[in-house]
């Protein structure tokens, strides 16, 4: 279960702007629906609707969009064919909401998409977890600020993030691309 941080918002909560998740719409495509695990108050969920897809959308704590009290990390079967989401950062729980999202999309050919720290891709307690689950894509952000409330804390100022996807049957190394979520700033997906 969740434990807080003291360097950390409560329960992980840093809502992802409209921007990133359009990137990412720019450069890929899910041919069914979406379950955003880690909804907040709707900002990937709402950009994926719009963009029409099908999106189901939980977390853990209600924040006046989806639907509350889901813990991610205990269901046992896939809610949408493709998961999307920005997860929390703290006490591993990234790697915990990447591995679980593949063991539930993967037998229904779905894809996976987080938003992560682009520097926790270095770490070396994550090679292990890329090497063999290796992602079809990583799209490097060359700016996206992911707000607690508006508030900008020290470090995420400096933070800076990718989106990286996993696709059904994907072998080999990942492409990579960067993308520039200011050009998506303010208009529809």
């Amino acid at each position: 279960m969740f434990e807080p941080s003291p360097h950390r918002v409560p329960h992980d909560f840093y809502a992802t702007p409209p921007e990133g998740t359009r990137a990412l719409l720019s450069v890929e495509r899910f041919d069914g629906p979406i379950w955003e695990p880690a909804c907040g108050d709707g900002g990937i969920a709402r950009v994926l609707t719009a963009a029409r897809y099908h999106v189901t959308s939980t977390d853990l704590i209600y924040r006046g969009y989806g639907v509350g009290g889901i813990n991610f990390l205990a269901e046992t079967t896939n809610r949408a064919r493709h998961i999307v989401t920005n997860p929390p950062y703290g006490r591993g729980l990234t790697d915990q909401f990447i591995r679980h999202a593949l063991r539930l999309a993967m037998p229904v050919n779905g894809s996976v998409a987080m938003l992560v720290d682009l520097a926790g891709l270095a770490h070396p307690i994550r090679t292990g977890l890329y090497t063999a689950n290796p992602p079809a894509a990583v799209y490097v952000l060359d700016e996206l600020l992911c707000r607690p409330h508006g508030r900008i804390p020290t470090f995420a100022a400096e933070q800076r993030f990718c989106w990286v996807v996993w696709k059904p049957g994907h072998v080999g190394k990942a492409s990579m691309g960067w993308l520039s979520p200011g050009r998506f700033k303010d208009r529809p997906a």
